[in-house]
C-alpha cells in the first residue's frame, strides 16, 4: 500500500511532515489532560481545598486551553489529510486510467473490464479511507498510548499491571478477529468484481434479456453472486460487531480494577482520589490507543488488498510496445496507404492453436480489398493486427513499407480511419462524435463527411449537430450509429480506411449509395472491408476469402465464383442464380 506514496509531490511531502508535527502536538495535548485532572482532584481531595480555588481555576483554564488546542489540531489535520489523500488518490486514479488506456486487448481480457472498473473506483476508495484513517487517528492514538504506558508505570508500577492484563486481553481478541476476517477481504473485492460484471452484462444486454423473457433467469444468476457477497459481508460485519462490546467490557473492567487495586494499595489513604483520576485517564488513553491499533489492524489489510490490486494494474505493461518510427521521409509517395501481410500467423495469448495461419497479401494505395468468410474464419482478427490491437505471433504486417511494430502507435493510428463492427459513440454532441480524433476539422469537412456517410438524418434533427448523444449512442438506431462512426473516419482523412463489417446495419440501398460516395471521396486512400454480405464487396478490386484462419481464395468476384468453392457457397446462400450470372 505504501508503494502508492511515490505519487506524492515533494510539496505534499512537506505537508505530510507538517501533519506529523501537528499530530505530535495533538498527542502532547492529550497527555496533559490527565495531569491537569490529577492536579484538580488532588486539590479537591485536601481538607482545606477552599484555599486552593485560584490553583483549581488556573488548572481548569489550562485544561480548557489544551482542549481548544486539541480541537484546532483535529480540524487542521482533518483538512490536511483530506487534501493529501484526495490529491494522491486522484493522481493514482489518473495513472490507473492512463495505463488501462494503453493496454492491448490481451491485458484487458486478462483483468476483465468489470475488474478494471472496480479497481479504478471501489479499490481506490478503500485505500483513500485507510490513508485518511492513518493520518487522522492512526498515528496520534498509538503514540499517546505508548507514552501513557510510561506515565502509568511512573505513577505506580503495581497498578499498571491492570493495564497489562487489559492490553493482553484486547490484543488476543484482535488477533483472533484478525485471523478470521483478513482472508475474507480479498473475497469481498472479487465478489465486487463479479457483481459489477453481472450488472454490466445485464444492462448491456437488457433488450435481449427482455426479448427472451429471461428476467427471472438473470435475476437468479445475479442472486447467487449477490447472496454469496452478502454472506461474506455479514460474516465480516458480525465479527467487527464483537469489537465494540468487547472493548467496552475491557474499559469498564479496567476502570473498576484501577479503583479497587488503587484503594487496596493506598490502604484507604485520601491521595487515592488524585491517583485514581490521573491513572484512570492515562489508562483510558492506553485502551483507546490500542483500540485504534485494533481498528487499523482491521482496515489496513483491506486497504492493502485493494492497493495490491491497484498496483497489479499499474505495473502491468502493455504487450504492445511502442516503436520509434514517426517519419515519412523514407517512404516514397507511391507507398502511402499500402498494407502488406507477409506470412502472418496469430494465436491469442495463452492459446495453443493458431487463429490465422500463413496470411500473405498486398493492398495497394487506392485499392479496395475485401475479406469474407464464414463466422470464426478470422476476418476481424486479421483486421485488428493492422492498428496493433494485437501483434502477430509470426510474420510481418507492413504499412507504407514499414513494420507496424516499428511505428509509434500514435503515428500509426493517425494513418488509419477505423470503424469497428459495433458502432461506438460517446456521450456528447453529434459534432463532437464526428470530430472525435480530428478536432480541427472545419464545418465544411464535417458536412462533407455527413453527406458521404449518408448521415443526412442529422440535418433533420431539431438541434442538428448539437443534438446530444447519450452514453453508448443509446438514443440513435444501429444504422445511424454506424453511419456516424463512418463519418468520424471520413473526417479524419486517413491513408487507410478499415471497415470491420461496418455496413451490416444498413439497408442494401443505403449501403450501395454510401460505398459509391465513399469510393469517390477516398481518392488514393486504401480501403479494407470485412463483410458478411456479397453485395457489399462485389465490386472490390480484390476479395480475400478466409476459411478456418487460412486464405482459400484471392481475386475478383467473377473469378472467385469460378475458382473458389467456399466463396461460391457463400454467394449462392445470398444471391440467386440469375443474380450470379450478371
Amino acid at each position: 500500500m505504501f508503494k502508492l506514496l511515490k505519487y506524492l509531490k515533494w510539496q505534499e511531502w512537506l505537508l505530510v511532515i507538517l501533519t506529523l508535527g501537528i499530530l505530535g502536538a495533538h498527542a502532547y495535548c492529550n497527555l496533559l489532560l490527565p495531569e491537569y485532572t490529577g492536579q484538580i482532584l488532588g486539590y479537591l481531595g485536601q481538607a482545606d481545598f477552599t484555599t486552593h480555588w485560584n490553583d483549581i481555576l488556573w488548572t481548569a483554564l489550562m485544561m480548557l486551553i489544551t482542549i481548544v488546542g486539541i480541537i484546532i489540531c483535529i480540524i487542521t489535520v482533518g483538512f490536511l489529510s483530506a487534501y493529501l489523500t484526495t490529491n494522491l488518490l486522484a493522481r493514482v486514479r489518473g495513472k490507473l486510467f492512463k495505463n488501462i488506456s494503453n493496454f492491448s486487448m490481451a491485458e484487458i481480457n486478462k483483468f476483465s473490464i468489470a475488474s478494471l472498473v472496480t479497481r479504478s473506483t471501489n479499490d481506490i476508495s478503500q485505500v483513500q479511507q485507510v490513508y485518511s484513517l492513518i493520518l487522522g487517528i492512526g498515528i496520534t492514538a498509538p503514540l499517546t498510548a505508548i507514552i501513557a504506558i510510561f506515565k502509568v508505570v511512573n505513577i505506580s508500577a503495581k497498578l499498571s499491571i491492570v493495564n497489562v492484563v487489559s492490553i493482553v486481553l484486547l490484543l488476543s481478541a484482535v488477533t483472533l478477529i484478525f485471523a478470521l476476517v483478513i482472508p475474507k477481504f480479498k473475497t469481498i473485492q472479487k465478489n465486487t468484481d463479479k457483481i459489477n460484471l453481472l450488472t454490466r452484462e445485464n444492462l448491456t444486454g437488457l433488450r435481449v434479456v427482455r426479448a427472451y423473457s429471461a428476467e427471472q433467469a438473470q435475476e437468479a444468476k445475479f442472486e447467487v453472486t449477490n447472496k454469496y457477497a452478502t454472506k461474506v459481508d455479514i460474516f465480516v460485519n458480525r465479527v467487527f460487531a464483537l469489537i465494540d462490546p468487547f472493548i467496552s467490557i475491557i474499559m469498564q473492567g479496567t476502570s473498576l480494577a484501577i479503583v479497587w487495586v488503587a484503594y487496596y494499595l493506598m490502604g484507604g489513604n485520601g491521595e487515592i482520589i488524585a491517583l485514581i483520576g490521573e491513572f484512570s485517564q492515562y489508562s483510558m488513553q492506553i485502551i483507546m490507543g490500542f483500540m485504534t491499533i485494533s481498528i487499523l489492524f482491521m482496515m489496513i489489510p483491506r486497504g492493502m488488498v485493494s492497493a495490491n490490486r491497484i498496483n497489479e494494474v499499474l505495473k502491468e505493461k502493455s504487450s504492445i510496445i511502442d516503436g520509434n518510427y514517426a517519419g515519412e521521409e523514407e517512404n516514397p509517395e507511391n507507398k502511402k496507404g499500402s498494407v502488406v501481410f507477409e506470412n502472418v500467423c496469430f494465436k491469442y495469448p495463452g492459446a495453443h492453436e493458431y487463429v490465422l495461419e500463413d496470411i500473405s497479401f498486398e493492398a495497394k494505395p487506392g485499392q479496395t480489398v475485401a475479406f469474407i468468410g464464414s463466422t470464426g474464419s478470422g476476418k476481424s482478427t486479421l483486421i485488428n493486427l493492422i492498428p496493433r490491437f494485437y501483434d502477430c505471433s509470426e510474420g510481418k504486417v507492413l504499412v507504407d513499407g514499414v513494420d507496424v511494430k516499428e511505428y509509434k502507435l500514435s503515428h500509426l493510428h493517425d494513418k488509419l480511419g477505423y470503424v469497428p463492427q459495433k458502432g461506438v459513440l460517446f456521450s456528447g454532441s453529434v459534432e463532437s462524435n464526428i470530430k472525435y480524433g480530428a478536432e480541427n476539422a472545419t464545418a465544411e469537412e464535417v458536412e462533407k463527411a455527413i453527406e458521404t456517410s449518408e448521415s443526412g438524418f442529422v440535418n433533420k434533427l431539431d438541434d442538428g449537430l448539437e443534438h446530444y448523444i447519450s452514453q453508448g449512442g443509446k438514443n440513435v438506431s444501429g444504422g445511424q450509429k454506424q453511419r456516424l462512426s463512418i463519418a468520424r473516419a471520413i473526417v479524419k482523412k486517413p491513408e487507410i480506411f478499415i471497415f470491420d463489417d461496418s455496413f451490416s446495419a444498413l439497408d442494401y440501398k443505403t449501403d450501395k449509395s454510401l460505398r459509391r460516395k465513399l469510393k469517390k471521396y477516398m481518392g488514393n486512400a486504401t480501403c479494407l472491408i470485412v463483410a458478411q454480405r456479397i453485395g457489399t464487396i462485389i465490386n472490390a478490386d480484390k476479395i480475400i476469402v478466409l476459411d478456418e484462419g487460412k486464405i482459400v481464395g484471392v481475386g475478383k468476384h467473377k473469378d472467385l465464383l469460378k475458382n473458389c468453392q467456399v466463396y461460391k457457397e457463400i454467394a449462392l446462400s445470398q444471391l440467386s442464380e440469375e443474380e450470379l450470372a450478371k
